[in-house]
């Protein structure tokens, strides 16, 4: 409960301060980053977007895991999957990205 509300009071407050310019985010890769400069718009499926608002309720990665039917090991894998296509370094900082989004 205590994450779903940070991350709602973490893009309230920059809201009001952000260029609509950075909802774009660099797509990287560990295998193949992108070239600094480049950005590539990111955008996530369904069940990506579930994923991450399942995430942002502030659940266990079991709890998670069991409320969309999948095991512990697949979710965390996804999560990291997810990660990494946004170039973010935590699950909180993908479920920031997608609340500031309004995609969850």
């Amino acid at each position: 409960m205590e994450q779903a509300t940070l991350v709602r009071r973490t893009v309230e407050d920059q809201s009001l301060t952000r260029d609509p310019r950075d909802s774009v985010v660099p797509l990287q890769s560990r295998r193949d980053p992108a070239p600094p400069g480049l950005y590539t718009p990111v955008e996530l499926g369904h069940e990506e977007l579930e994923l991450l608002a399942e995430i942002a309720t502030g659940v266990t990665t079991e709890v998670a895991a069991r409320h969309l039917e999948l095991s512990a090991r697949t979710l965390r894998r996804r999560i990291r999957n997810i990660c990494d296509v946004l170039g973010v370094n935590t699950p909180i900082e993908a479920v920031v990205w997608a609340a500031r989004r309004q995609l969850i």
